[in-house]
Order: structure tokens, then C-alpha cells, then sequence
């Protein structure tokens, strides 16, 4: 019987080990403010196994306390110039400003993201519509996250009225 509940042991701890394996960092981003280039988060992606790739948005922001900001993918990961440089919203899909998993969004259609007092907010994503493959029209690597002073109205178009670039970082693989 010992040997029985060793051997099933064995193969639960194989199994387990093997899930968790194929969930791997493959990419991130750090967010810094674009006026004083201090950090205020990060951006961790992950290849699933499913094929999909998840992001944890982390931000913590203290100047941003009990507010909304809107968090987007811009089209270059260049954060120069208090973040127009990134230029705009990162949009592969052709499709128009909106709300993430609406019946039409930008494929860098993150979201509004509720900073507490302290001014830390989380968002986590899983999606189909990136990857880290190059010269693929849903390569996240090399794009700009801009993190916008006001939140996202879901309607203007083509940004959805977000406010000036209060924070910048640029998707890089992680090796």
C-alpha cells in the first residue's frame, strides 16, 4: 500500500510540475511616468497553453490615488516626448475604439483600471489576439502601453477621450 501512495504521489507531483511548465513569462513591460520617468508598474505577458497570452497589469501610482486611468497598446514602443512618441492606439484588426471583449475594440483596448487610496490597481487579460511571433500582425513586442490621465469613454473616436500620457513602457521579450 506505501508503495501505492508513493507511486501515485510521484505521478501527481509530475503532473502538476508539467501544468505549470507551460505557463511561461514570455514578455514585459515596465511602466514609468512620462514626466519624471519613475516607475509606476509593470506589465508581465505569458504564453498559455492554449495558445492564447495573458497579461497582470500592475500599477502603482500614489499621485493617481482613488482614480480611474485608461491603459492602452500604442502602435511604437517609444516613450519620448511625455509619451506621444508611442503614437497612436496599436490596432492590427482594423477595427474601432471600444470597450475590451465588445462586439468592436482595438486589439490595445485595455481598459479603465480603478486605483485605490494608494493609488494601486490590477488588471489581468487572456486573449487570442496577441503574440510574441515575429513579422505576426498580433506581435505585442515593440508596442508601447500608455497608461492616460482620465479614463476611457468607450465611444470617441479613435481613443475614446483618455486624457494626456501619464505613463509609458514598451513590451519586450523576455529571454
Amino acid at each position: 500500500m506505501k508503495k501505492y501512495l508513493m507511486l501515485a504521489g510521484l505521478c501527481l507531483g509530475i503532473a502538476l510540475s508539467s501544468c505549470t511548465s507551460t505557463v511561461k513569462e514570455v514578455a514585459q513591460a515596465i511602466l514609468n511616468t512620462t514626466s519624471t520617468n519613475k516607475p509606476i508598474g509593470v506589465a508581465k505577458f505569458y504564453s498559455l497553453p492554449d495558445g492564447k497570452m495573458k497579461m497582470d497589469l500592475e500599477i502603482n501610482f500614489p499621485e493617481r490615488a482613488d482614480s480611474t486611468v485608461a491603459v492602452h497598446f500604442h502602435e511604437h514602443g517609444d516613450c519620448g516626448n511625455m509619451g506621444e512618441n508611442a503614437h497612436g492606439h496599436w490596432n492590427p484588426t482594423n477595427e474601432v475604439h471600444g470597450k475590451w471583449g465588445s462586439a468592436a475594440y482595438h486589439s490595445g483596448d485595455i481598459g479603465n483600471i480603478k486605483l485605490d487610496n494608494k493609488g494601486h490597481g490590477t488588471i489581468s487579460i487572456s486573449t487570442d489576439r496577441w503574440s510574441i511571433i515575429a513579422n505576426d500582425a498580433k506581435n505585442i513586442i515593440g508596442r508601447g502601453i500608455i497608461v492616460h490621465g482620465g479614463t476611457d469613454d468607450y465611444t470617441t473616436q479613435p481613443t475614446g477621450n483618455s486624457g494626456p500620457r501619464v505613463g509609458c513602457g514598451v513590451i519586450e521579450a523576455v529571454k
